[in-house]
C-alpha cells in the first residue's frame, strides 16, 4: 500500500473542529487578558486614586507587564490555529514542511498548528 501523501476531506474536517474549538477558546482567553490589561471590568478607584504603596504599584505594573506577555503570545497562538485553518483548505494540512510526509495525527490533536513532524522537531533540537 502506497503511503499517503495528505489527509482525506474527511480527516480535514476533524482537524477543522478541533482548530475551531481551540480558537474559540484561545479568543475568549486573549480578551480576558486584554480586559486585565486595560482594567476595562474594573468598576473601583485603584486607577484613579493616589497611593504611596510602592510594592503594590510595582506589583500591580507586573502583573499587566505578565499579562501583556501572555497575551502576545495568545494572539500569536490564535495567528497559528488561523493559519493552520488557511492550510486545511489548501489541503496541505497535516504535512510536515521539512520532510514532506504526513505528521502524525496523534501529534496533530495534541498541537493542531504544527507544521513539522515529531522527527523533524525533534532534530532542530
Amino acid at each position: 500500500m502506497a503511503e499517503k501523501s495528505r489527509y482525506t476531506d474527511e480527516e480535514l474536517a476533524e482537524f477543522k473542529e478541533i482548530i475551531l474549538q481551540k480558537l474559540e477558546k484561545a479568543r475568549s482567553d486573549y480578551e480576558l487578558l486584554k480586559s486585565a490589561i486595560t482594567l476595562s471590568e474594573s468598576n473601583d478607584t485603584q486607577d484613579t486614586s493616589p497611593t504611596f504603596k510602592v510594592l503594590e504599584e510595582g506589583a500591580a505594573t507586573l502583573s499587566k507587564e505578565e499579562s501583556g506577555k501572555l497575551a502576545q503570545r495568545q494572539l500569536k497562538f490564535m495567528q497559528h490555529l488561523e493559519a493552520a485553518l488557511v492550510r486545511i483548505e489548501n489541503k496541505t494540512y497535516g504535512i510536515c514542511r521539512e520532510t514532506g510526509k504526513l505528521i502524525s495525527k496523534e501529534r496533530l490533536r495534541a498541537v493542531p498548528h504544527a507544521t513539522l513532524s515529531y522527527e523533524a522537531k525533534s532534530n532542530q533540537r
